[in-house]
């Protein structure tokens, strides 16, 4: 039988800077903007902060009236890769199969290591002491026999839990629909609206009764979810090589819905950069730019565009991806999903045509990319514990 950690950082951001900076420890820090920043949002609050009321995705303006003498900081990125790295490589050491959803949260399969590492609950230990004594920081886990359930579980004894599952339909059955990962406020609204207060009210439902009141895709997704089952899907980066396959994506879901839109381009950012390095490291190539959107009602919506030339340089795929997003994106709707492909995948070697807005500038520069790039590459597959980023700020877009 299948088993998998879901292991999530504890505010992981604000962990990081009370770590940094110890005269921070015990006190509310707010990582996202200052309270005059206009637009910002709250990236991450430590548990001081949230017991204010303070939580991610708040507009900083509002955390600023809940907690005035908060500590509002700038968030440092490159800090946080590096932690989380850090962190990665040790989840490593426990399964070759990590599937990392975002910057502080992943998916471990621990299937068959019970003689390197005893039993489940056994094995989590070890990573949570592992993380504290290397990092300095801790991590909230949950064990189950599929993913989605582990992640749910992971959040039920914040911070620094350990959650075990032994029966993933009578545990999903005994929890509030507000536990529901994936059902977001307004999917709460109706939930009250139709008198559902716990899963076991939604268990009672047959499975034509939920797609009637909620649709097919979520009437779908929530008779899995009552009962325990994998009801939500955790792609990973799909199409790893060239070779056999026509197309190669990456994807990232979110933990909340995420409405602003620098933090968005951010995380197509950090797609585009998987998706170029893995073309890099296969020698392929393609012309065709995929996005796909997934918005807090679980509606999804998807554009491509084929452009005259192969996409050389994570410079041209990031403002392709941009463009796509741009024209495409709904604003003021929440998204619970952000993901980008390249399509149509050919052996590196086709001759680029000239384009006639280029000029030899451009084509210098753009040879000058590649040749960083693929350096980048070579150092990241030769010292895989410390990978080299290109920062945003680098990128002419």
């Amino acid at each position: 039988m299948s088993c998998f950690i879901h292991a999530d950082l504890d505010a992981f951001y604000a962990s990081v800077e009370q770590l940094d900076n110890p005269e921070y420890r015990g006190q509310p820090v707010i990582v996202g903007g200052l309270p005059k920043d206009r637009r910002s949002v709250v990236s991450a609050a430590s548990y001081e902060a949230r017991k204010f009321g303070v939580h991610s995705a708040m507009p900083t303006a509002q955390a600023y009236k809940l907690c005035p003498e908060g500590i509002f900081l700038r968030g440092r990125m490159e800090r946080y890769r590096e932690k989380s790295e850090q962190i990665m490589v040790i989840f490593g050491d426990f399964s070759p199969d990590v599937q990392q959803l975002s910057i502080d949260e992943a998916f471990i399969d621990i299937t068959g290591t019970e003689k390197l590492f005893g039993p489940p609950a056994e094995a989590a230990k070890k990573l949570k002491q592992r993380v504290r004594g290397e990092t300095g920081l801790t991590v909230s886990v949950g064990i189950a026999t599929n993913k989605y359930v582990a992640k749910i579980a992971s959040g039920m004894s914040k911070p620094d839990g350990l959650f075990p599952v032994a029966d993933e339909e009578k545990f999903m059955r005994s929890l509030p629909v507000g536990k529901i990962w994936g059902a977001g406020e307004k999917t709460q609204e109706l939930f009250a609206k139709y008198s559902l207060k716990t899963c076991e009210d939604i268990y009672r439902l047959s499975a034509e009764t939920l797609v009637s009141m909620f649709g097919v895709s979520f009437g779908t997704f929530l008779y899995k979810a009552v009962r325990g089952q994998a009801a939500a899907e955790f792609d990973r980066e799909q199409h790893r090589g060239c070779a056999g396959s026509h197309s190669m994506s990456a994807e990232r879901t979110f933990e909340y819905d995420l409405y602003d839109e620098f933090e968005i381009e951010t995380a197509l950012l950090d797609i585009c950069e998987t998706l170029m390095f893995r073309l890099l490291s296969d020698r392929g190539q393609s012309a065709t730019v995929s996005l796909k959107i997934r918005y807090s009602d679980f509606s999804t919506e998807g554009v491509r565009e084929t452009f005259q030339n192969p996409i050389l340089t994570l410079n041209e795929l990031y403002k392709h991806v941009l463009d796509l997003f741009r024209r495409k994106y709904r604003k003021g709707r929440g998204l619970r999903l952000i993901g980008a492909g390249l399509m149509n995948l050919e052996t590196e070697g086709h001759a680029r045509q000239g384009d006639l807005f280029e000029t030899e500038n451009d084509m210098v520069q753009m040879d000058r990319e590649r040749r960083l790039e693929e350096s980048i590459l070579k150092i990241n597959e030769k010292h895989p514990g410390a990978p080299l980023r290109r920062s945003r700020s680098t990128l002419a877009w």
